[in-house]
């Protein structure tokens, strides 16, 4: 059997047999496909599935399908979905109670048996997401049980980037195209004259069970050679960048910035960057009774900082501005992250830019706070100077 760090390269068969073999093992295998007009997640039953042919044009509140004549399956960026959906999911009962006899209340938690999960064509961002998640969902004193229990078994089959979209940024936050850790087995597709096949890695004993499983053959210098610098072009062609500066102290000390006003002035509160963001967590419970009042539920549902709602209080929100809902979501999430969990909470993805209604994009609010903040310093210091030459 291959050990860990074995590299060999499958063909269009291999990659039908890999899936093939994950679904004969009783898995739910997700990986992207076309639906609704956009390359999203499912459940696949076949390799076919896969968006052979198909790839994206993006930007700032835009996005389309492109058909590609190389037949590639990957040749596309992140889509609206990420892997939280599965592992974290929008809606899940937690516990539900009766009333019982003489009216004492029975409760019962909800635990169903979580499906043994595989995820074909996770792209290094968010192999970094998830590993995110994994510390705030997974670890710490109260961790979420059902989110390690679905994460627990979960095999992660990565596609490097070999095709950046126009909203990615991934270096900017300390990744990059290339898949380094966390996978199971890491797959870069190449097409060419000499036929279309991926470059595989080995990152896991399962990983390399299912290699031992499936149609491959050694790797090739040549293959190798296309894969590794096809993800090293992808390095330097990424659409967007955040300005080279201490994201957590330009932030932290942004909290009375005049771009806020600007910002606050096209949000819409919407939610929308929260909601395809990979490693925004929150989460609100509601009740939910029947008729009769005799049962009851209570379930968890995702939430965002952004409604007005999550942070009311008995005498109303504490953030009732769009301002400061834009500016907490932001903090937290470029700066007050690394204090909670010694890291940021942003992989580079790009979704919040593409799938914003009205195309804020972060990089470019980044660099407004970072441009005000020089600009202020700057100023500063002319005063500063003009005040010591006037003095005797």
């Amino acid at each position: 059997m291959a050990a860990t760090g074995t590299t060999a390269v499958i063909d269009r068969n291999g990659l039908a047999a890999l899936v093939a073999t994950l679904v004969a093992e009783g898995r739910t295998v997700v990986g992207p496909t076309v639906r609704d007009g956009a390359i999203g997640l499912d459940v696949l039953e076949s390799a076919d599935e896969l968006p052979f042919g198909w790839g994206v044009e993006l930007d700032a509140g835009r996005y389309r399908l492109t058909p590609r004549e190389d037949g590639a399956a990957f040749a596309h960026c992140a889509g609206p979905q990420s892997w939280k959906a599965y592992l974290h999911p929008q809606r899940e009962q937690l516990w539900s109670a009766r009333r019982g006899q003489d009216g004492v209340p029975v409760f019962t938690e909800h635990r169903p048996e979580a499906p043994s999960y595989a995820f074909v064509g996770v792209r290094p961002c968010d192999l970094r997401a998830l590993a995110i998640q994994d510390r705030v969902l997974a670890g710490g004193r109260h961790p979420d049980r059902g989110y390690q229990q679905r994460r627990r078994g979960a095999l992660l089959i990565a596609a490097e980037c070999t095709e950046p979209g126009a909203t990615c940024f991934c270096v900017s936050t300390g990744g990059g195209p290339a898949a380094d850790t966390g996978f199971d087995l890491a797959l870069t597709e190449v097409v060419d004259e000499d036929g279309h096949r991926f470059f595989v890695r080995v990152g896991s004993e399962h990983g390399a069970r299912l290699l031992a499983a499936i149609p491959h053959r050694e790797a090739d210098l040549t293959t190798e050679s296309m894969a590794r610098g096809a993800v090293d072009a992808a390095r330097d062609r990424m659409g967007r960048t955040l300005p080279p500066v201490d994201l957590k102290a330009l932030i932290g000390a942004s909290t009375d910035a005049d771009h806020w006003d600007d910002v606050a002035s096209r949000c819409l509160t919407c939610a929308n960057c929260t909601m395809v963001c990979p490693t925004c967590f929150c989460t609100t419970t509601e009740e939910v009774t029947d008729l009769t009042g005799d049962h009851t539920e209570r379930w968890q549902r995702w939430d965002s900082c952004f409604d007005l709602d999550f942070s009311r209080l008995h005498s109303g929100p504490v953030r009732a501005s769009a301002r400061s809902r834009y500016r907490q979501w932001l903090t937290h999430k470029l700066s007050t992250w690394h204090d909670q969990f010694d890291t940021g909470g942003c992989v580079g993805c790009g979704r919040c830019v593409a799938w914003c209604p009205v195309g804020i994009d972060i990089t470019e609010e980044v660099a407004a706070l970072a441009a005000e903040r020089d600009a202020k310093a700057t100023a500063d210091a002319r005063t500063a100077q003009g005040v010591g030459e006037e003095a005797p």
